[in-house]
């Protein structure tokens, strides 16, 4: 099935789901978890740093990488492929945004309230009682530059909790940990209901989130593909795109309201 058809099916579509991995956010320059870490965590596979043993052996370290990505999100901007999702929402308002990625380029483009199932580098939490930490009141982070020369190792104390002390933690899902109740069972019940579902810039591989595009399709929704590379999803789409975010989406909302 063409583009062209894929257009049509958008701007036929009563319910729409744009599911998105990093991928998406990789044309922003957002590194995912399959590339290298540079400069000071060139040292580090991310994956033995994203985890609840990491910070609790260390969590200076554990927060001070986080603390190096979020600000690495900061200096970057929602491409092409983020701002055509938020197009899609303003002409189809019963769209809803499913995202994996945690960098919150999706709000900056202009979406409304997107569900983060891995949630989101800027939402930190209590490390014990949970209770969401404001990033305007915490302290800000050193810029390792400015620190003395033995201690530009990339660790910085977290902050503690105003209420019982403890250490404040990154606001995402680490490895070994499960997805929120809430995010999971409103990205299943939007899955379940919607009429077209996109699947963006995600390899299908990561579970439960995987089984999104699946929910979706057995409920009888048309399932469009956009990825540069085959997936694990390519059975399971009726439209299959290659290419990437950036230029496949926004040609679509072109085709799709070229008259409106």
């Amino acid at each position: 099935m063409p583009e062209r058809d894929a257009a049509e099916l958008l701007r036929d579509a009563k319910r729409v789901v744009a599911f998105t991995g990093a991928g998406m956010s990789a044309e922003s320059g957002v590194p995912t978890f399959r590339d290298a870490l540079t400069g000071l965590w060139a040292r580090f596979d991310p994956k033995t740093l994203a985890t609840p043993a990491a910070f609790a052996a260390d969590p200076a370290l554990v927060w001070g990488w986080y603390e190096w990505r979020r600000a690495g999100v900061e200096r970057v901007h929602p491409n092409a492929g983020h701002r055509a999702v938020a197009s899609i929402e303003s002409h189809v308002p019963n769209t809803v945004v499913i995202t994996q990625n945690v960098d919150d380029l999706h709000e900056r483009a202009g979406s409304g309230t997107p569900i983060h199932l891995h949630g989101s580098l800027f939402t930190p939490r209590c490390s014990s009682c949970s209770r969401p930490v404001s990033l305007s009141s915490l302290p800000p982070s050193p810029d390792a530059a400015s620190r003395p020369e033995g201690e530009r190792d990339g660790r910085i104390p977290p902050p503690q909790c105003a209420a019982c002390g403890a250490p404040v933690r990154p606001g995402v899902v680490w490895f070994g940990e499960e997805l929120s109740t809430d995010a999971l069972s409103a990205a299943t019940e939007a899955a379940f209901g919607c009429d077209l579902l996109f699947t963006v810039g995600t390899s299908g591989l990561v579970y439960p989130a995987a089984e999104i595009p699946y929910v979706a399709a057995r409920s009888g929704a048309t399932v469009v593909q956009i990825n540069p590379e085959p997936t694990a999803l390519d059975a399971v789409a009726d439209v299959n795109l290659r290419g990437t975010a950036a230029r496949i989406l926004p040609e679509l909302v072109a085709r799709a309201w070229a008259d409106r």
